[in-house]
This record gives structure tokens, C-alpha cells and sequence, in this order.
């Protein structure tokens, strides 16, 4: 069996797990300031360690100040928790198509959907690639919007140098188990203001000043704002601090893989056959996902179907969110978005873990060129 993904543990991470044991084991502990410090050094960026990806969206929620009847432009094509996390807070979603180069949002497509009730855009980073970022942004200050960037998927990427969740006014990471580097559940927040990152801080610690308090800033802390528990347990930091200090490691190993598939599929991209990622030049991604986009949803599902059979673990990626129930419930109806329709029903996604090994590789490659060969 070669699964989609397994994540890559090592001794280090559990003797990491077993110290955290021995101190502080809530959140904000010994752990959590050693992750602190890594992004610091290796991205210029205080960060805000999360329970959840999903957990870091919804603070950025908050922080834009979304209500009732706001509007938010965003992709179809994601995971539920880029949109639920302002849907709670009463806001619209406004889907843009994708590009379908990328299967990111169609940046040319957003100003078309800007009224007087959009409050925000939130962008996604898929496969850990970024979107033309500098765009979105020129649009969002020409019409006074916050931009949220959900690089859930983009830990270690860049977009023109600069780093995957540093881009806009707020940026989400996941640590989620599928993801490059994990801790089980868990996730970060980073703010381009320092005021925002203050306000942060309050929601994170159910609406009190307790990190004010903590570092010595006041003698007391109370409620101060709305907010719910967004800190993570230090053993789950202990565990990602492990993998930080692994990040190149595992970062060549995924590299390695995904060119080893691109490599291999070029023949049938110039066949026809499929069309691989595409990574535009200004972006440096970080080995995330390797897909496949097939001639028809037909033939992604025979795929997908004979590589489990053959015991190897190839899934589709996510339904349209506009074609969901509750999509359809904002309205929203089959043929709204069809690059998204077309291309999401075409996609597949390959096993692609650190620690996948060189004839795992081959086999995937190999026995997925034994159904494209029928093409």
C-alpha cells in the first residue's frame, strides 16, 4: 500500500514531545517560543501559533471586522475552512473562477465582482503556488479592501522572493497532518501590522490581554474584545519544532519527488495526455502536491479507480464549493464557474510524502503510465 501521504517522524520529534512533557504543556510554552523564534529568523515574521489553518482564518475574520451581509471574494475551488471562516461571521461569499493554468483564483476576474458591500478578498495559495499577489493587492487598495492570504498549503514558498504568507494583510498557515510540515492539528497567524498582530493576540486568548499580562506588560489581565481559545498545546509545537528544524530536509525530499513526477509526465503533457503543474516564474513553490490534469472526468476516474486497486492512494481534490448545498443556498448553480467545474473534475492528486521511497516513486509513475499508454 502506498498511501497519499504519511507524515515524516522522526526521533527528534519525539524526544521534543517527551521534553514538552516536562514543562509547560499549555500553550505558549517553551515550544511554541522556539517555533516563534524559527519564523522570525527564517521569514522576518512574528507569528501566532493556532489550534488549526482553519482557526488562523477565522482571527483573520475577525481582525477585517466581517459582518453581517459584508461581501468577500474568493476561490470555489478550496477547502470549506477559507470561506466558512468569514461565513460565520454572517459575510457573503463571491466565487471567482480559476485560472485554470494554475487552479489558483483568476486574479483578472475579481474587479468584476467588487460592489459596495465586498469587505475583503481571500486568496489561496493552491498547491503552494501563489497567485499574482501584487495584483490583488493593487485591486484591494484601489477599492479599500483587506486582503487575506490563505497559504495553508505554501509554507517555504515565494512569490517574487518574498515569502508565501507574509503578502497581504493577513496570512493563514496549516500545519494539519497533510501538509509539509506538521503537528497533528495546528496553524499559524501572521499580521503586516504590528496593531493587528495586538488585537490578534487578544482574540487568540479568548478576548483577554493575558499575553500582555504574561510579558509583564500589565499587572492584570481581563476581557478586553471578542475571541475563543486559538492557542495550541506545546506538545503540539514540541512536535513541529521538530519538523522546523528538519525543514530543508524534508523540503529536498519533497522537491525531489515532485520533479522526479514532472520529469516523467512530460512526455504525455506533449502527447495530450495530461497537462502537469504549471509554475509561473515569479513563484517558487514548495513540493506541496503533485497533480494531474486528465482529458476528461471519465478518464481521472478509471485512474483513480485502477490505482487503488492497485493499493496506491491517488484521490481527487476538493468539490466546487459552489456546488455544494450550501452553495447552492447562496445561489449559486452548475455552469457559474466553468473553468472551475471543468478542470476540478479532471484532477488528480499522486502520493507525494518525504519519506516516500525511490521505488515507490517508480511504481506510481509506472502503473499510472500503464492507464494514460490507453488514452
Amino acid at each position: 500500500m502506498i498511501p497519499f501521504n504519511r507524515a515524516s517522524i522522526t526521533e527528534k520529534e519525539k524526544e521534543y514531545i517527551l521534553d514538552s512533557l516536562n514543562s509547560k504543556i499549555c500553550g505558549d510554552g517553551k515550544y511554541t517560543k522556539k517555533v516563534n523564534e524559527w519564523f522570525k529568523d527564517k521569514i522576518d515574521a512574528d507569528i501566532l501559533l493556532t489550534t488549526s489553518g482553519t482557526s488562523a482564518l477565522e482571527m483573520a475574520a475577525l481582525l477585517c471586522e466581517l459582518k453581517e451581509g459584508d461581501e468577500v471574494i474568493a476561490p470555489s475551488y478550496t477547502f470549506v475552512s477559507t470561506v466558512n471562516a468569514f461565513a460565520l461571521r454572517g459575510a457573503i461569499p463571491v466565487f471567482v473562477d480559476v485560472d485554470p493554468k494554475t487552479m489558483n483564483m483568476d486574479v483578472n476576474k475579481i474587479e468584476e465582482k467588487i460592489t459596495d458591500k465586498t469587505k475583503a478578498i481571500f486568496v489561496v495559495d493552491y498547491a503552494g503556488v501563489v497567485p499574482d499577489i501584487d495584483k490583488v493587492k493593487e485591486i484591494a487598495k484601489k477599492h479599500n479592501l483587506y486582503v487575506v492570504e490563505d497559504a495553508a498549503q505554501a509554507v517555504g514558498s515565494k512569490y517574487k522572493g518574498r515569502p508565501a504568507g507574509t503578502l497581504a494583510d493577513f496570512g493563514c498557515y496549516s500545519f494539519h497532518e497533510t501538509k509539509n510540515y506538521v503537528m497533528g492539528e495546528g496553524g499559524a497567524l501572521i499580521t503586516s501590522k504590528e496593531e493587528d498582530f495586538l488585537k490578534a493576540e487578544i482574540i487568540r486568548e479568548k478576548g483577554t490581554n493575558r499575553s500582555q499580562f504574561i510579558k509583564g506588560y500589565v499587572d492584570k489581565y481581563t476581557w478586553n474584545d471578542i475571541g475563543s481559545s486559538y492557542l495550541p498545546s506545546d506538545i503540539l509545537a514540541a512536535l513541529l519544532y521538530g519538523q522546523l528544524e528538519r525543514f530543508d530536509e524534508i523540503m529536498q525530499k519533497r522537491m525531489n519527488i515532485w520533479n522526479k513526477y514532472n520529469e516523467f509526465f512530460e512526455k504525455y503533457e506533449k502527447e495530450n495526455k495530461v497537462i502537469r503543474p504549471y509554475i509561473p516564474s515569479e513563484c517558487e513553490h514548495n513540493a506541496h502536491m503533485y497533480y494531474l490534469i486528465l482529458p476528461t472526468e471519465e478518464k481521472r476516474d478509471e485512474l483513480i479507480a485502477y490505482l487503488k486497486n492497485q493499493e496506491i492512494g491517488a484521490p481527487f481534490h476538493y468539490i466546487p464549493l459552489h456546488l455544494s448545498p450550501v452553495g447552492e443556498r447562496y445561489g449559486y448553480k452548475k455552469g457559474d464557474l466553468p473553468y472551475t467545474e471543468e478542470y476540478s473534475s479532471r484532477l488528480i492528486r499522486l502520493p507525494l510524502f518525504a519519506d516516500m521511497t525511490d521505488e515507490e516513486v517508480d511504481l506510481v509513475c509506472n502503473e499510472t503510465a500503464k492507464v494514460l499508454e490507453k488514452i
